[in-house]
């Protein structure tokens, strides 16, 4: 992950220190009584200009409430989607807190100024940077609030606040008084916010470190969850979207007679759908009358001039594109290249992915003359709220936008150009325009997820490197060309420099101490891109880890030897990751069954560094994945198990993209693949042993929901060269190709 996406100095306020008395708002009491904190972070916003002054922001709700039977409910201010934050978050929180785990319960926090990520300055979940960005900030409130209570305690029995200590929930004082937080809540409130508190030193953690099961893990294991696509608000209609085939066109002709005789149809509106473009709305009473109203429905499509992107023929126009001068990302000499005595030239291919999230999208709208209400799992609340008021003309204090628990995401629910809930508002706006009242909730199909748009770009890279007669490199010559996901955003203008999109060239170079002369190439496409899980390194990391294989191969050197000869000292942390993932998994040492072969890859994404060694074979063609150690340095661990479940998810994921049919592809503009059946995503069958071990450090962590993705299909890759002499040049494998 490249700096430019946050603000570093909003992460390392002093553990003695940290948020003025002005900065930490106390606010009033809820129903039932209890105490209430929540807290602003002056200077955080990245993205607002340099001559703003930072503003205090008192939100209705807060972080943290202690109710009189002493549970502690914690405002999660991300998206829940299965990445553990329901109960990293509240970790942090209840560590300084020193109380009770088993009382401990999160609560999803709605779109508000006092939930935005410290670092980002905007209420998101992405970037891995969840428990990163808000190691030092949830600890905090958790210390603050537990001074408030000492207070509240030693007002009561008359002492001195540092005579009385705490333990699982419960203040103690010095005669052997003892007084719950629940009881002490409602005084609590009463008490002054503190100036600075001191953070609990990490070795006396009871909490933060040890492998604790998620809070939501029973409801979602017995079915109780309620999850986004579950939620109902009465009276709500349910409307299923037509959208255009094309991204952007438009209705030309619409035939709705079929639709509106299908019994639940209720009505059949033009709406206005993403990039400009007009669809057809069937609101029903439920979504299978309106889904049989949306396939009864004739429409004749107004594609007029827009482009309509071919696939095969992109990939010819991209290869083209890497053989002309492109913007320069990172300047090496290349002179030595002509005259090299050994060489590698390959050409990569990359094609669309679609994100492909268990629960599809699906948003519901409350619209009334003066309010609008949204219920969302979305990853973006601060945008999201925004791109609300905007287009429904209301005031922002107006628009509540309500996060609903999600079933995956990868980025997709996190839209700079809220697609998905702006199609939604403009539903409930022309369901309103007919006279009909009452909440109304978009729900997209399989189908219509599937062929939405906002994949990970395609990508071609063409590599050009010289070696001497040693095997050492000595000229690099790059170029990758694809589609930028930050043009046209508010993230363009410190995320593009001079031509180059950071999240396409993310991951190139580091941590090999190599010659890299890099170059890209934006190009322009009628097909929305967006971030995909571990963004750029999705690409560029299968790149760097097998063209470094090739070089080891061509050196005559074992491909972990080679990797350290190429690691600076600088990158410990990256050495410590591999030598872990290689000493566990008995590289080297063990002898494999015959048949199978060890891989070796290694990457960097959002500060954390991920090593893996695979075992794979390949039979009559058709490579299998056994088995994957994992090396994983992302500083302190605040949790294991969420870790270690991040890393199996990730290796199932990536390996995904290595599977026949793993590809979105596009003939006359259209997307051609619409559900699993011709979009292939791993199943449970192609699921690998993962065996996950983490480096100890006790330094603030890093992120840990994207970095696992990225080295998985490279090892595979590799592991595959060594049983058939093929070296992969394209997502998804294709042996016959190689």
């Amino acid at each position: 992950m490249r700096v430019e996406w946050i603000n570093p100095e909003a992460l390392v306020r002093p553990l003695d220190g940290g948020m003025s008395r002005r900065s930490f708002i106390k606010a009033g009491a809820v129903a039932g009584g209890g105490l209430v904190l929540g807290f602003f972070m002056p200077g955080a916003n990245k993205f607002a200009r340099a001559a703003d002054a930072p503003k205090p922001v008192y939100a209705p709700n807060a972080f943290l409430r202690i109710a009189p039977d002493n549970s502690v409910t914690v405002m999660v201010n991300r998206l829940e989607f299965g990445q553990g934050v329901h109960t990293s978050l509240p970790m942090l929180l209840a560590e300084d807190l020193d109380c009770d785990w088993s009382q401990m319960r999160g609560e999803l926090a709605p779109a508000g100024d006092a939930y935005k990520d410290p670092a980002f300055g905007m209420q998101m979940t992405g970037g891995s940077g969840s428990v990163a960005h808000s190691y030092l900030q949830y600890r905090e409130i958790g210390a603050k609030a537990r001074a408030m209570l000492i207070a509240a305690a030693a007002d009561q029995w008359k002492v001195r606040p540092e005579q009385c200590t705490t333990s699982k929930g419960v203040v103690m004082g010095p005669a052997g008084q003892k007084a719950s937080y629940g009881s002490l809540a409602d005084a609590a409130m009463k008490q002054p916010v503190p100036a600075t508190v001191a953070l609990k030193d990490p070795k006396d953690f009871k909490v933060i470190g040890k492998p604790t099961r998620r809070i939501d893990a029973r409801a979602k294991s017995t079915g109780k969850q309620q999850f986004g696509i579950d939620f109902m608000p009465p009276n709500t209609k349910v409307a299923v979207v037509a959208r255009p085939p094309v991204f952007g066109a438009r209705v030309a002709k619409l035939d709705a007679g079929k639709a509106k005789a299908i019994k639940g149809v209720i009505d059949v509106l033009e709406v206005l759908t993403d990039r400009g473009g007009r669809g057809v709305a069937v609101i029903a009473d439920g979504y299978w009358p309106a889904k049989q109203g949306r396939d009864a429905l004739a429409i004749e499509w107004d594609t007029g001039s827009l482009e309509k992107v071919n696939s095969s023929r992109q990939m010819a126009d991209f290869l083209a594109m890497t053989k002309t001068p492109g913007a320069v990302a990172i300047k090496g000499d290349t002179t030595k290249l002509a005259a090299a005595p050994k060489k590698i030239s390959a050409i990569y291919e990359f094609p669309y992915l679609a994100h492909a999230p268990m629960e599809p999208l699906n948003c519901v709208v409350d619209l009334t003359a003066n309010s609008c209400t949204v219920w969302a799992g979305t990853q973006f609340q601060t945008a999201d709220h925004a791109a609300v008021a905007a287009t429904t003309g209301l005031k922002p204090e107006q628009v509540t936008v309500n996060t609903m628990m999600a079933g995956g995401g990868f980025g997709r629910r996190a839209v700079p150009t809220s697609d998905y809930i702006v199609e939604a508002v403009n539903v409930a706006k022309a369901y309103r325009a007919a006279g009909k009242t009452g909440p109304v909730k978009v729900i997209w199909s399989r189908e219509d997820d599937i062929r939405g748009g906002y994949y990970r770009p395609s990508h071609v890279h063409r590599a050009d490197i010289g070696l001497d007669e040693h095997g050492k490199i000595v000229a690099w010559d790059h170029a990758i060309v694809g589609q930028s996901i930050m043009a046209g955003t508010p993230f363009e203008a410190f995320m593009v420099k001079n031509g180059v999109d950071g999240t396409m060239v993310e991951g190139m170079g580091a941590p090999y101490d190599v010659p890299l002369n890099l170059t890209a190439h934006t190009a322009k496409a009628n097909v929305p891109v967006l971030w995909w899980r571990s963004v750029g390194s999705t690409h560029t990391a299968f790149v760097m880890e097998t063209l470094i294989d090739e070089a080891a191969h061509i050196a005559g050197m074992d491909p972990v030897a080679y990797r350290k000869t190429l690691i600076s000292a600088k990158h410990q942390r990256h050495l410590a990751a591999l030598d872990l993932a290689v000493a566990k998994s008995g590289y080297g040492k063990k002898k494999l069954p015959k048949g199978r072969a060890y891989g070796v890859a290694l990457h960097e994404s959002f500060n954390s560094v991920v090593a893996y060694v695979v075992e794979a074979s390949v039979v009559k063609g058709v490579p299998k994945l056994h088995k994957v150690t994992a090396g994983v340095h992302c500083n302190l661990a605040v949790n294991p198990l969420t870790i270690e479940a991040q890393v199996q998810g990730a290796v199932l994921m990536a390996l995904g993209t290595t599977l026949p049919g793993a590809a979105i592809t596009l003939k006359d503009g259209v997307v051609e693949q619409q559900n699993f059946s011709d979009y292939t995503v791993a199943r449970m069958p192609d699921m690998p042993h993962v065996d996950v071990f983490i480096v100890p450090s006790g330094d603030a962590p890093t992120g840990m929901g994207e970095p696992g993705v990225p080295p998985l299909a490279p090892a595979f890759a590799n592991a595959i060269f060594a049983l058939t002499g093929k070296r992969l040049r394209k997502l998804p494998f294709d042996l016959t190709a190689a």
